[in-house]
């Protein structure tokens, strides 16, 4: 078990994600309830093109976890300031229950430089908002986007 950087401009990386973000938001999409879930429209082509890090947790050689991040700097008043955003997370069905999400957050928590950590997750969606929660994340706004979902934003830091 290792987690790595992934390439995802390779088209077979750029699959594997695919798939393993496909099963886990069908999942996910059931669980909130909701039938047209935005990140089951993402096609290999997006992940592929996308300028964001992804990090995969791999078990004897398969995908077994994704998260996808993005550092982003703003300055206010000469303060710079880094924002670590979790822009996905998902852990295949086969491996679900084995910590792997929590392994993934910990993973960029501690390797990557940033003064605040930002996630959005569906308001619903208990699971995945307790365990931002166990890893210091507190929820600081609600709202409904353009597709409709209500959500929450969690941020430590």
């Amino acid at each position: 078990m290792m987690i790595q950087q992934l390439n995802n401009t390779a088209p077979e990386v750029s699959q594997q994600i695919y798939q393993v973000f496909q099963s886990s938001y069908k999942i996910e999409a059931v669980l909130i309830g909701v039938e047209n879930f935005p990140p089951l429209s993402r096609t290999v082509e997006h992940i592929q093109e996308s300028t964001t890090e992804f990090y995969g947790f791999i078990v004897d050689g398969e995908l077994a976890g994704v998260i996808e991040i993005s550092l982003n700097e703003s300055s206010a008043q000469d303060i710079s300031n880094t924002t670590l955003e979790i822009e996905s997370l998902t852990v295949s069905p086969l491996f679900f229950k084995q910590g792997i999400a929590s392994r993934l957050i910990e993973f960029v928590l501690q390797n990557k430089a940033f003064e605040y950590a930002i996630v959005e997750t569906a308001a619903v969606n208990q699971p995945a908002i307790k365990l931002y929660e166990k890893h210091g994340f507190k929820v600081f706004k609600q709202f409904t986007p353009a597709h409709g979902i209500e959500k929450v934003a969690l941020q430590r830091g």
